[in-house]
């Protein structure tokens, strides 16, 4: 089973920017489609960004144009560039890949 760990979340003011990383134990982003999801207090889990092996991306209606999803294969580790962060983007940040998932990492806009 793969291990996947998140980091980068924090505290930040709306307008700023965070970037996420999730760090796999195995070469797995080279060969398999990554997912991050984000879940807020009370919300269902939201699917935020794909990102396929070939390196195709697609994201959620409410990210377009501010997230973006980029990988290292060096270092097995895919990140979320946050952009212009509001205060709806507040959630838990997750990612996954091959029916596995991480820990996930906390992400708080606010002024």
């Amino acid at each position: 089973q793969v291990q996947l760990v998140e980091s980068g979340g924090g505290l930040v003011q709306p307008g700023g920017s965070l970037r996420l990383s999730c760090a796999a134990s195995g070469s797995i982003f080279s060969f398999y489609t990554m997912a991050w999801y984000r879940q807020a207090p009370g919300k269902r889990r939201e699917l935020v960004a794909t990102f396929t092996a070939g390196g195709s991306t697609n994201y959620a209606d409410s990210v377009k144009g501010r997230f973006t999803v980029s990988k290292d294969s060096a270092k097995n580790t895919v990140y979320l560039q946050m952009n212009n962060l509001t205060p709806e983007d507040s959630a838990v940040y997750y990612c996954s890949a091959l029916n596995s998932w991480g820990q996930g990492t906390q992400v708080t806009v606010s002024s």
